[in-house]
């Protein structure tokens, strides 16, 4: 039995989920605030469920955060580390999973090399932490619900942690002003920010974050430009390229459809 305390959800709305209109319909994504003693390492927790059974398999597409991602599923319980494309997952029968959805450089130290060694692979949880991969992904699916599965994950989790590194919220605050500032598009002005120089911050992000600050500040402006665009809002695509930091409409386009699978014109939804 896994002690269980009552959850309490992530209210933010989740961008990176590509087409959410049509993803709502195939299944059901619920993100829930670690536990108090976690959260210096966690940001949250997500489970995906879905029942698809007698429909055809479906294929989910994101665009994933700078971040790592410990994740139990029956097909592939592993440790991911940031995917610098898109990522697709294919949905079939009927399943749930749980995701640990660490901070950025929340895994730091756990992995105990820089993050870059890990970016755009996945591992077993034996290959990084002292855990049986069978035995922990049978302690978190085997629960009835979700409180269950997130008990069991931290109940694993907790013992493994260390004490929290003060520069992983420094790093948070950076990003949070990267995420959350759309005139943010230079790396030089994110350094200026972090108050040191563009060598320190390049190899301050190799080691804690896994991918460049160029790679997060474009991440995080084609994130809002997706979900502007599946919300219908009213875009000028030119002066969002513009804004985006990007050199004209095309760069944009070329971009935006490796990651997201059509142009920006295609991907947009009709006015509500």
């Amino acid at each position: 039995m896994t002690d269980t305390a009552p959850l309490r959800a992530v209210t933010s709305r989740a961008k990176g989920v590509v087409d959410p209109a049509t993803a709502q319909r195939k299944f059901r994504l619920a993100r829930y605030e670690p536990a108090p003693d976690l959260a210096p390492f966690l940001d949250y927790h997500w489970i995906v469920e879905w029942d698809l059974r007698g429909q055809p398999d479906f294929v989910q597409r994101t665009l994933p955060y700078p971040v790592v991602n410990i994740v139990f599923d029956a097909e592939l319980t592993a440790i991911f580390g940031v995917v610098s494309g898109s990522y697709e997952h294919r949905l079939t029968g009927a399943n749930r999973g749980l995701g640990l959805r660490f901070r950025p450089g929340g895994f730091r130290g756990l992995l105990k090399r820089p993050l870059h060694t890990i970016t755009d692979i996945h591992l077993p949880l034996s290959a990084v932490l002292p855990l049986d991969d069978a035995a922990a992904e049978q302690a978190v699916l085997s629960q009835p619900d979700d409180a269950g599965m997130i008990a069991a994950a931290e109940n694993l989790l907790r013992p493994l942690l260390g004490e929290p590194d003060p520069k992983v919220d420094r790093l948070n605050a950076l990003l949070v002003q990267a995420q959350n500032d759309p005139t943010l598009t230079r790396v030089d002005e994110l350094a200026e920010r972090a108050g040191v120089g563009m060598r320190a911050l390049q190899a301050w992000f190799s080691d804690y974050v896994g991918v460049s600050p160029k790679w997060v500040i474009r991440r995080y402006r084609l994130h809002e430009a997706a979900d502007q665009l599946a919300s219908g809002a009213e875009l000028d695509l030119a002066d969002l390229a513009q804004r985006l930091g990007y050199y004209d409409q095309a760069h944009l386009t070329r971009d935006f459809s490796r990651l997201v699978g059509k142009p920006p014109q295609a991907y947009r939804s009709p006015p509500r």
